[in-house]
């Protein structure tokens, strides 16, 4: 046994976009897949074990065989098999008339999945309204120069080369939810990257303005897939509709893959002898976001969200890399490093702690980090939090606790708290875009 045991961590919930069905957020059951501190070699849960989503029947529930074979009196005749019985002209009409009552008439949901699932697979591009490189160019014959941004000398155009993105998911408001695959120069970590783009993105009057980035880390295993890339939890949703309310900025949220693989979590960190995930994060993530969008060359323009694990990583690159990011939402209780991978590297373990982290900012007085813990009332956790509030939160670290009620450990809940609140909270401390005047 190594001396860092690990919490269980249960995942908010795997990326199934099917589950659940709208208005059916609360369920019983809890994902029983692999979290931290499960042993090596028990069963693996499976993907419907998840909350909102009661599983399947036990066997002995499952429907019996449906067909009657149809037999004379006398029985089947010699040599010939029993055939199904064939389906009335009659049952075909009412089965093909209830069909069409449901694509009607219930038919909203069906049309809105067709919707939610059509282009999937398709490139897509973001910016498409930005200045062309040759915008500024008052002799033809010069070279190509970058487009310049107007007003803020803090905006950053997007750097290039651009990468190659393919839809897995579009919004009511015609929003895109993209991914592709990135190799990073830094980590040298191959791995997976979604990006949703809000729709002022595309809009002509902020063609030359940066907008804040929302790096949004998974719980759970991280792996292969950000869960906050399903479009069902509502992340995108929530900040559109807080747009539009005055109530959030709207950020571009990048999504990247947390582990790289599913037996260990890495704390986002670089464990000596492992793949170098704390630089994939930290480094990687922001260039790959800079060389596709419009951002901002300063801190004021980047944060963190995250539950669970998740939460755990965002705050501490927050507290390691003040100087490049400044906020982080977390979400769900995760406060030190407890990876089984760190067994024999104290020193660098210590150097991943957000408690160490924390102490020093306010040592060395600054700069200031915004953290804003999120915890439903129905979860354990919040007395790690305070605890860190009382130990840490003073100083340039300033940080905020947000109960939500009923709530419990899964995205939806979390997603509902940053409804009720957090957005506004990250907001606040963060750069919006600026239109361009006239």
């Amino acid at each position: 046994m190594h001396q860092y045991p690990q919490r269980p961590r249960p995942d908010d919930q795997p990326s199934y976009p099917e589950y659940p069905p709208p208005g059916q957020e609360q369920g019983q059951g809890r994902y029983q897949g692999p979290y931290r501190g499960q042993p090596q070699g028990q069963p693996q849960g499976h993907p419907q074990d998840f909350p909102g989503y009661p599983g399947p029947p036990p066997p002995q529930q499952q429907p019996p065989h449906q067909y009657q074979y149809q037999q004379s009196e006398s029985g089947p005749e010699p040599g010939r098999e029993p055939q199904p019985p064939r389906r009335s002209r009659r049952r075909i009409w009412i089965s093909a008339t209830v069909a069409l009552a449901l694509l009607l008439g219930g038919g909203g949901f069906a049309a809105w999945k067709l919707e939610w699932f059509s282009g999937n697979g398709e490139a897509v591009s973001f910016g498409k309204n930005a200045p062309s490189p040759a915008a500024d160019k008052a002799d033809p014959s010069a070279p190509a120069t970058a487009a310049k941004p107007s007003g803020d000398p803090d905006v950053l155009m997007p750097t290039g080369p651009k990468s190659d993105f393919k839809q897995t998911a579009k919004l009511e408001d015609g929003t895109i939810i993209a991914k592709t695959r990135l190799t990073g120069a830094k980590s040298g970590f191959e791995g997976n990257v979604w990006v949703w783009a809000p729709k002022e993105y595309d809009d002509p009057k902020y063609a030359k303005s940066a907008f804040p980035v929302l790096i949004s880390l998974p719980g759970g295993n991280g792996f292969p897939d950000n869960y906050w890339a399903d479009r069902s939890l509502g992340l995108q949703k929530a900040i559109t509709d807080g747009a539009k309310a005055g109530t959030s900025l709207p950020f571009v949220v990048i999504m990247p893959q947390l582990n790289p693989d599913a037996k260990y979590y890495y704390d986002g960190s670089d464990i000596p002898g492992q793949a170098k995930m704390g630089t994939w994060i930290a480094e990687d993530i922001p260039d790959f976001a800079k060389a596709n969008f419009r951002t901002y060359k300063s801190r004021d323009g980047w944060a963190f969200m995250g539950s669970s694990s998740g939460a755990f990583v965002g705050m501490k690159t927050v507290l390691q890399h003040p100087d490049r990011f400044k906020a982080v939402i977390a979400s769900g209780g995760e406060i030190v490093p407890d990876s089984p991978l760190w067994k024999g590297h104290q020193a660098e373990m210590d150097a991943n702690n957000p408690e160490k982290l924390a102490q020093k900012l306010i040592d060395t007085k600054g700069p200031e980090v915004y953290i804003n813990f999120q915890v439903g009332t129905k979860e354990s956790g919040k007395e790690r939090m305070t605890k860190f509030q009382q130990q840490y939160g003073k100083g340039p670290v300033k940080t905020t606790i947000r109960d939500i009620q009923n709530g419990e450990h899964n995205g939806w809940h979390y997603v509902r708290g940053m409804k009720e609140g957090s957005l506004e909270w990250v907001s606040k401390v963060l750069k919006g875009p600026k239109p361009e005047a006239g």
